[in-house]
């Protein structure tokens, strides 16, 4: 075992503080990555608050990882030394599962082993994430990194840009369509972005009429205020497609009656309370409810190769990690524009 350093929280809704831990050996498949940026999902925070259930402490969040590779097992082919790499929020699956043989991991029949807070098939206990210094993980499960990339603006795309690339690529947006996406936030100025990519015709929805003026700059051709009747109205029967990022409570039905003939509404967000929806207006207009999560490994490695070719990365704040907890305060708050990202150079050893 490898002796880890990093930053965990012992209980729920603890504050995160220094923490030293091990890491399973280097096998002859696994990939031993030096950790040199790690994104803060909001998701990081309803698992260290337990806000899910399940949780398990001492938690080491963090499934936002890029970094270098400084070791590679006998029998790896995929990394070298000095390679860049990526890990997202998974690090295995059963591979044997109908899903996992589809390229659809994060769909594994048994339940993928996920990057933190997930038992550890492996060396046992439970696995921890990327406020480390380090990780080991099976070569299947890590993404290659371009040299050109920005790497710190990068490190999001491992959860909230495969989050929002995949359903888009699944329900074919592109060129000729108008596409809408609710909440502009971490996940909501990816699909922003994206959308502008694909050659759609991007609405920005937003509850903040201050997000109008940044919504532009990263794409929309037209932002919405949801919770004005009027203009809400005017958009109705409109979208051939909606991707609804927002995990806060909200009106579904509202966003369902924007929807045209054979329109889909994907939802990504996490909502923490049910939602009620009427069934006249899934049915009137054949209107598809759906939801997503991540992607698969070669469905995430196209998506970096993407961003990579076409210069798309995050909108970030940087920060060392002493900051992870005020990080998370101003994260609930969404007082960040648009994603949080550590630089693990700040993390002292001892």
């Amino acid at each position: 075992m490898t002796e880890s350093h990093g930053y965990a929280a012992r209980h729920a809704k603890a504050s995160l503080a220094p923490f030293t831990f091990l890491r399973r050996d280097q096998g002859p498949h696994d990939v031993v990555i030096q950790i040199l940026y790690c994104g803060i999902c909001h998701s990081d925070i309803h698992q260290v608050n337990d806000d899910w259930g399940g949780s398990a402490y001492p938690m080491v969040p963090g499934h936002e990882i890029v970094g270098r590779v400084i070791g590679t097992g006998s029998s790896v082919r995929k990394f070298k030394v000095d390679d860049l790499a990526g890990v997202g929020c998974m690090v295995d699956s059963c591979r044997t599962c109908a899903n996992c043989g589809h390229g659809e991991e994060q769909f594994c029949m048994t339940g993928p082993t996920f990057t933190y807070n997930s038992p550890d098939g492996r060396s046992g206990g439970t696995t921890y994430g990327g406020y480390s210094n380090n990780i080991v993980v099976d070569e299947a499960f890590a993404l290659r990194i371009s040299p050109k990339a920005n790497l710190a603006g990068t490190a999001p795309l491992l959860c909230a840009g495969i989050t929002t690339y995949s359903p888009m690529r699944h329900w074919n947006v592109g060129s000729g369509q108008k596409v809408g996406v609710v909440g502009l936030g971490g996940l909501g100025h990816m699909a922003l972005k994206f959308g502008r990519r694909f050659g759609a015709h991007v609405v920005q929805f937003t509850t903040s009429p201050n997000k109008t003026e940044d919504a532009l700059r990263l794409g929309a051709h037209e932002v919405v205020l949801s919770n004005n009747e009027a203009a809400m109205k005017a958009q109705a029967g409109s979208f051939d497609f909606l991707i609804d990022t927002v995990s806060a409570p909200h009106n579904i039905d509202a966003l369902l009656g924007l929807l045209k003939l054979d329109g889909h509404l994907v939802l990504v967000g996490l909502p923490s309370e049910p939602f009620t929806v009427s069934t006249f207006n899934l049915i009137r207009g054949r209107r598809s409810l759906a939801g997503s999560v991540i992607g698969g490994i070669a469905e995430t490695q196209e998506m970096l190769d993407y961003c990579a070719d076409h210069g798309i990365t995050s909108d970030i704040e940087l920060i060392p990690i002493q900051k992870v907890n005020e990080a998370y305060v101003r994260t609930v708050k969404a007082d960040v524009k648009y994603r949080f990202v550590i630089d693990m150079a700040s993390l002292e050893m001892p």
